[in-house]
Order: structure tokens, then C-alpha cells, then sequence
């Protein structure tokens, strides 16, 4: 069983900052891409950032310059880095994780619950 469980979620105001957590617990072998989406009511999940096992990144352009995916292997933890917030990076946001469970088995791919974040202008 793996999962994957993200913090960090709130309320500001446009131009603050927040760092949102996903930590992935259970039985895991490796992890490769970790990654954040995000998804408003009526509209498709979207990618936001995407960070694989050797600390390559990639970013949605709304978010290019101001988002900063990283991650502790040592932890099993992806992080999103979200400074200058804008309204319309509201949207509750998921985490994804890339795992293989064990030795031998194939990747899977694993998302958390979710977590709210609302920027106020």
C-alpha cells in the first residue's frame, strides 16, 4: 500500500507565499517523477510542475518563475515552492508520485487527497 499525503493548503492574499508538502508513505522500492497538478471546479486537472528521479523540472508557464518544485529523496517528500501567489492559482492541488513498490514490480502511479489553496485579491 503506498499513499501519498499532502499539507500546506490555506487562504492569502495575492503576492504571498506558500510551500505545499506531499509526503509518500508505504511499501516503496523507488520513487521516479514526482509531481503537482491542480484542478478548479469544471475544469481539467492540470500540470503544474514535475521534478523525475535525477532533479530534472518542468513547469506549466503560468508558473514558470514563480513556483519551484523540489524534493527529499531521504524523505520520500515532493515540495511546491509558491511565491507571488495570483487569484488565479486557486484550486485545490494534487500531488502524484511515479512508484515502483518493489523489486521487480512495475511503476504505478499514486495521487494524494488533495489540498485547497485560495489566493484573495
Amino acid at each position: 500500500q503506498v499513499q501519498l499525503v499532502e499539507s500546506g493548503g490555506g487562504f492569502l492574499q495575492a503576492g504571498e507565499s506558500l510551500r505545499l508538502s506531499c509526503a509518500a508513505s508505504g511499501t516503496i522500492f523507488s520513487i521516479k517523477v514526482l509531481g503537482w497538478y491542480r484542478q478548479v471546479p469544471g475544469k481539467q486537472r492540470e500540470l503544474v510542475a514535475i521534478i523525475t528521479s535525477d532533479g530534472t523540472t518542468n513547469y506549466a508557464s503560468s508558473v514558470q518563475g514563480r513556483f519551484t518544485i523540489s524534493r527529499d529523496n531521504a524523505k520520500n517528500t515532493v515540495y511546491l515552492q509558491m511565491n507571488s501567489l495570483k487569484p488565479e492559482d486557486t484550486a485545490v492541488y494534487y500531488c502524484t508520485a511515479q512508484i515502483q513498490p518493489s523489486w521487480g514490480r512495475a511503476l504505478g502511479n499514486y495521487w494524494g487527497q488533495g489540498t485547497q489553496v485560495t489566493v484573495s485579491s
